[in-house]
């Protein structure tokens, strides 16, 4: 009977070990994510292959880790994965769903055969270290991934300002917006949930988009620089009504007159619905990025939690969703800007991109002519995939589709320089479609 080769996980992983612990224990990420007095004593995780009992077992304490081969009942929660699987995820620029366990363990689209065993509670407040573990692992056993790089920034051209606008549902509520480029097409862009617009830095210092596009981008209430909305502390959500009528509130008053509205995952639902109630809206064009018409996903809800570090655990899940070879310090800003927003922000934002936006029976209904509507998709995205995107795009009469390679869930973010294109490629469609109309 065959058995495939990576059945026995320490049989594939074994040979490395003895040099992944001279790694694991000089990588400077690993020993800030442990360099805590709170993790006093030893803390075992193991990863191991459905039906082999044997694993490679990591005992962390603070600022070291150890590993060696051993059953995976000596650990105190294990990562398991069909052999496949785990071979997939240990090869150099990994595709699509396997450049990390998160993206296995994911939520609509789950992996056959894969779980945790064990204690719930450690694996989810030690989700970074256990993490970090597998990316040393992993760089050690093939080799780093081919990350690209970017030009680092010698001159920003981001203005930012405050703003006081009214909402019924949110109440009034002092935000946050950046602004940036002389273009003609004004363009809004919208943040992902529990995020911040710092997300479009790389997209607001590029130099076409700075000639094409004034660029507009703002905090929703109570997120990043914005203040705090009236609602209660830990108590934020988000439904269609008051997300689109924020929306409204910042286009009224900076007096935006032709806006196309963009933006990714919870605001890719939202560009759906502004395209819909267009008028309401006020804009004139839009661009969902990992956008779709209705996300059945499991939910997790350890994002709210009053015994888990929101801090450290929000941030885990949207890290395994980008693209493996995005620039390290965009990956790192997105961890960053997870890791900073407030308690239940994140949770909050869920109610709508889980359990509040649903589009069916209504997409078929956006004018184009009116409102034309390009979808943008990553094809590293676990959550919203290009598959759910074209679905949508199908219904919708005049709609365009485009699958974007090497990007996740995060395009603007993860790699300006490959998303603008794209990006651009959609503002100028829009804009004929616009003219179009006006001349007819």
């Amino acid at each position: 009977m065959y058995e495939h080769p990576w059945h026995n996980l320490p049989s594939q992983l074994g040979s490395v070990l003895n040099r992944f612990n001279d790694a694991v224990n000089q990588d400077p990420q690993f020993i800030a994510f442990t360099d805590t007095g709170h993790i006093s004593g030893d803390v075992s995780f193991a990863l191991k292959s459905v039906g082999c009992g044997d694993a490679v077992v990591f005992t962390f304490n603070r600022g070291r880790c150890h590993a060696e081969i051993g059953p995976y009942t000596d650990a105190l929660f294990c990562l398991a994965a069909l052999p496949t699987q785990w071979e997939n995820l240990f090869r150099k620029d990994p595709q699509m769903p396997y450049q990390s366990f998160w993206a296995l363990y994911g939520q609509n689209i789950r992996q056959k055969g894969v779980e945790v065993i064990g204690d719930q509670l450690a694996f989810a407040n030690y989700a970074h270290i256990w993490r970090t573990v597998l990316d040393v692992l992993h760089d050690v056993y093939c080799g780093p991934n081919n990350v690209c790089s970017q030009p680092e920034l010698s001159e920003d051209f981001l203005v930012g300002r405050y703003a006081i606008i009214q909402t019924a549902h949110w109440g009034k509520c002092k935000i946050f917006y950046e602004q940036s480029g002389m273009g003609p097409q004004e363009i809004v862009f919208l943040h992902t949930a529990g995020s911040d617009s710092r997300q479009y830095h790389g997209v607001m210092n590029d130099p076409k988009m700075r000639a094409r596009c004034k660029m507009v981008a703002f905090d929703l209430p109570s997120h990043g620089r914005s203040f705090p909305s009236a609602q209660p502390l830990g108590g934020h959500t988000n439904d269609e009504d008051a997300y689109l009528e924020c929306i409204a509130a910042v286009i009224r008053t900076l007096n935006l007159k032709r806006p196309i509205l963009c933006g990714a995952s919870m605001a890719g639902q939202a560009c759906i619905a502004a395209a819909i109630r267009s008028d309401e809206v006020g804009i004139y064009g839009s661009i969902p990025l990992q956008g779709c018409e209705r996300v059945e996903m499991h939910r997790e809800w350890h994002d709210k939690s009053p015994i888990i570090n929101s801090a450290t655990f929000n941030p885990e899940w949207v890290y395994g969703m980008m693209c493996p070879t995005a620039p390290a310090e965009n990956r790192k800003l997105l961890w960053h800007t997870y890791s900073s927003q407030a308690y239940g922000i994140y949770h909050g934002d869920l109610d709508f991109y889980f359990n509040g936006w649903d589009g069916r029976g209504r997409v078929e209904k956006i004018d184009t002519e009116k409102c034309p509507i390009y979808f943008l998709t990553g094809e590293y995205d676990w959550s919203n995939t290009p598959e759910m995107s074209e679905a949508t795009a199908k219904k919708i009469p005049g709609a365009k589709f485009k699958r974007m390679p090497d990007l996740g869930h995060f395009p603007a973010t993860e790699n300006p320089a490959i998303f603008v294109p794209h990006l651009l490629g959609a503002v100028d469609f829009i804009a004929s479609q616009s003219t179009r109309v006006e001349n007819s």
